[in-house]
């Protein structure tokens, strides 16, 4: 996106800046700029200069010899251009002054030409008169230059008109109505040329659609600079007929153009567009025509919103229809190339036939001519991906696509079209006939939001008050409205598409209080401190203790097969083979989501296994991916599991060790249960264990199955164990109370029991830990024995139980009177003292 500084200011007449000023201060609110460019750059002392005799050169055929009147004085210049007359004014480059380039419009030095009084074949030369390539610039901005010799001031076409005084200054207007006449002597050519401006070029972002118009990035210049914006006052023009008497317009594919006006104009003049029209269209990189198809460029620059100009006279059945091509068809684009179709892209069509791309390109049968008489003025809006699909496929990609493919504002185009009939007036380029023709579906009322400083200063990190807030509103026509709770919405105009949320509300706020006024602070949260989330750093934790104990990570696909559960031995109807199953699977093999992660360990020490590695230790954390309901509706659960395998060395209880080390490490110093019979199918029956913390299943553990091991090759014991975090974590801290060295000594006492074969070692251990009392500090199982000495039924336990008193030396009274309170809760359970 180009735009020259002088365009800018037509719109916000108070801007007074530098131009490295205007590219940082615009950069930094936002609308970045790449560059600029001057374009009076290595032009100095070139004024306007009147031709009043010439004369041969007496030394040489191809020379003559000008005297040329530059208002102060009369100098002499000898040139060799043949195109000049006595009377024409034209650009001098005095003595001492520079040029940007030569004559052969080659590549521009870095530090133009300077320009030397001198001799020519002995005849004195006091400067040189500019051809349009020496000033910089060539024909194709300034057609009215020669192809070859020296630039002539001269009258402007008929149809220059009248233009608002809000966009072009009197001087540009009086010089538009009564050319040359008003063409000063002595006066700054640079300046009666357009040159002494500055285009700026900007990086635009896709969202911010209304900026890739000159009016959008005046708006921002405006806000930028704390100045009034002014736009152009459009005003709906056109005499007492009816444009439906004119055209009628039909939307076939309404999904694809969502809005479609069209005026007419009538008894069009055509010719070329008057010097301010081409020097802003020069300026954008967009070369003057004639006049109308200016005018719809210059408004596709302005607005930001592509037109198209039909000649009325070719559209059949004076009826234009939106409607897709067919697949397989062909059209001659105004490029004059043939392109191929296919049903999705949108076509204008007339009665009969095809005439223009939608958003691309016209057709070649419904151009412009000089003998056009009736114009069909066209501003629509179409759907933007499917603009930027088309444009790909055909192979055409356009200023006017490049616009429509970042989605377009339908506001937008009824501006658009009222603002080129005003043009086409106040130019004297045709007549309007009244009315328009607006085929719309309904348009979006206008967003508003919540006006919430207090969230946008937390989220800036700033204490902005309301008042300037609001005030930065009012530059970018966000509006206010007071309820009568006394609460504040924002009303986001139509051209702001992008402002949807609270963060974008910020946004606006920072870019123009300042990003270099925000305070250096901290970012809130742990992980914005360099720290792990709270999840994050458990999960390190059982890295941590899985390594220490000797494991190794894995990590497995969550893909897996629907037959992995009949090799784990679940249920048909067992609620883990509800699956989310993969719509476009790699295979069948990875063709649902998991939902228990013991398939990939095992199939893990499967592989080591058949591999001869002994002692194989392997641990993962992953995700296990339970549905709501079937089929999906929602998306599933996914809960993280710590998945610890292994074969060899080690047995159920080693197992069992490793999950007690990592309970202690995160903080959960109760003792978690186990219930011995977990039910799980895939586990030996005879050793496997829920465990519990405070009542909450958190996993499981135990020794594979056989046939199990059988299913995955594993020809060794295998143990296995499953924590499920999500159930764990609450119970987890990493708070820590550290306590001095006991003063006082302990006291110890050892208990051997006869215990039914029924009663857990757990059991017994709850009875010691609830009745030991506050003196008890810790109870120890050293012996379990089985054998002829014990009777049928019964086995013996015998624990080691210590006690302590913080502030005191015990005495035999209190230990005894402890030991009394666990032996009858102990024989309550059938449990006897072994003799």
């Amino acid at each position: 996106m180009n735009t020259a500084l002088s365009w800018i200011k037509a719109y916000v007449p108070e801007l007074e800046c530098s131009d490295q000023e205007y590219c940082d201060k615009m950069t930094l609110s936002g609308t970045k700029v790449e560059g600029f460019d001057r374009k009076d750059k290595n032009l100095e002392k070139i004024v306007v200069g009147q031709i009043d005799a010439i004369e041969k050169h007496p030394d040489a055929d191809k020379l003559i010899v000008c005297q040329v009147n530059i208002g102060s004085e009369t100098i002499q210049i000898v040139t060799g251009a043949n195109n000049v007359k006595v009377g024409d004014k034209v650009p001098v480059v005095l003595n001492g002054g520079k040029v940007a380039g030569g004559h052969d419009g080659g590549p521009l030095p870095e530090d133009g030409i300077s320009i030397k009084a001198g001799k020519l074949r002995g005849i004195p030369s006091n400067g040189m008169m500019c051809s349009i390539e020496e000033l910089g610039s060539d024909r194709t901005m300034y057609p009215e230059a020669p192809e070859e010799g020296i630039y002539i001031f001269e009258r402007e076409s008929d149809c220059d008109g009248e233009v608002s005084s809000k966009e072009v200054s009197s001087k540009e207007v009086s010089s538009e109505k009564d050319g040359k006449s008003h063409v000063e002597v002595g006066a700054d050519a640079v300046e009666l040329l357009g040159l002494h401006d500055t285009v700026f070029e900007y990086e635009i972002t896709s969202n911010r659609v209304d900026c890739y118009s000159v009016l959008g990035v005046a708006r921002e210049a405006a806000a930028t600079f704390g100045k009034t914006f002014v736009p152009p006052e459009v005003k709906m023009v056109g005499n007492d007929e009816d444009v439906n008497d004119y055209v009628s317009v039909e939307v076939r594919d309404k999904d694809l153009c969502p809005r479609y006006c069209a005026r007419v104009c009538k008894n069009i003049k055509i010719g070329p567009s008057p010097q301010w029209m081409q020097r802003r269209l020069a300026a954008s990189g967009i070369r003057p025509i004639n006049n109308l198809v200016d005018i719809t460029n210059y408004v596709m620059e302005e607005y930001g919103q592509p037109m198209h100009a039909f000649d009325l006279d070719t559209i059949a059945g004076h009826k234009i229809i939106v409607r897709r091509a067919n697949d397989g068809d062909e059209f001659q684009t105004l490029d004059g190339q043939m392109r191929k179709l296919d049903g999705e892209v949108l076509m204008i069509c007339d009665a009969e036939k095809e005439i223009g791309i939608a958003g691309i390109m016209g057709g070649e049968n419904s151009k412009i001519t000089d003998d056009v008489h009736t114009v069909l003025f066209e501003a629509a809006t179409f759907n933007g991906p499917n603009i930027r699909k088309s444009a790909k496929r055909i192979g055409l990609r356009t200023d006017a696509s490049g616009k429509f493919e970042k989605g377009l504002e339908p506001h937008n185009a009824e501006d658009a079209i009222n603002r080129a009939c005003q043009l086409i007036e106040e130019l004297g380029c045709g007549e309007v006939v009244g009315g328009m023709v607006d085929i719309a579906e309904p348009m979006a009322e206008q967003k508003v939001l919540p006006f919430r400083p207090e969230k946008y200063n937390k989220l800036l990190g700033t204490s902005i008050s309301e008042e300037e807030m609001l005030e930065i509103f009012g530059r970018l026509d966000i509006g206010t409205v007071k309820k009568e709770d006394g609460s504040i919405e924002l009303v986001i105009p139509y051209f702001r598409q992008d402002l949807t949320c609270d963060a974008d509300i910020a946004e606006e706020v920072v870019r123009f209080f300042g990003y270099d006024k925000v305070p250096d602070t901290l970012p809130s949260g742990e992980a914005m401190t360099g720290k792990l989330s709270y999840k994050l750093r458990i999960e390190q934790k059982a890295r941590d203790i899985a390594e220490y104990c000797g494991f190794s990570e894995g990590m497995n696909f969550s893909f897996e097969s629907p037959r992995v559960f009949d090799k784990l031995l679940l249920p048909a109807d067992d609620v883990l083979r509800r699956t989310v199953t993969i719509s476009n699977p790699l295979g069948e093999d990875y063709s649902i989501m998991r939902t228990l992660p013991l398939h990939g360990m095992l199939s893990s020490l499967a592989i080591n296994y058949n591999r001869r590695n002994k002692d194989v230790k392997l641990y993962e954390l992953g995700n296990v991916y339970l549905p709501g309901k079937l089929p999906l509706t929602e998306l599933p659960e996914e809960r993280m599991q710590f998945t610890l395998g292994f074969y060899g060395e080690g047995d159920f209880y080693v197992m069992k060790g490793v999950a007690e080390e990592f309970f202690a490490a995160v903080g959960m110093h109760k003792k978690p249960s186990y219930t011995p019979d977990s039910g799980k199918p895939f586990l030996h029956p005879g050793r496997q264990a829920e465990i519990r913390y405070d009542g909450v299943l958190v996993g499981y553990l135990g020794e594979v199955h056989p046939e199990v091991l059988d299913n995955y090759g594993i020809g060794t014991k295998a143990y296995i164990a499953v924590l499920d975090m999500p159930n764990l974590i609450p119970f987890t801290t990493f708070d820590r109370k550290y306590e001095g060295i006991a003063k006082y000594p302990s006291v110890s006492r050892d208990l051997s029991m006869v215990v039914p074969k029924n009663i857990l070692a757990g059991d017994i251990e709850n009875v010691i830990l609830q009745r030991g009392g506050k003196l008890l500090e810790s109870c120890q199982l050293f012996d379990i024995y089985e054998g002829a000495q014990i009777k049928q039924g019964f086995k013996s336990v015998a624990y080691s139980v210590t006690f302590r008193a913080k502030d005191r030396t015990l005495e035999e009274s209190d230990v005894n009177a402890a030991m009394k309170k666990i032996l009858n809760g102990l024989e309550q359970l059938g449990i006897e003292l072994r003799q």
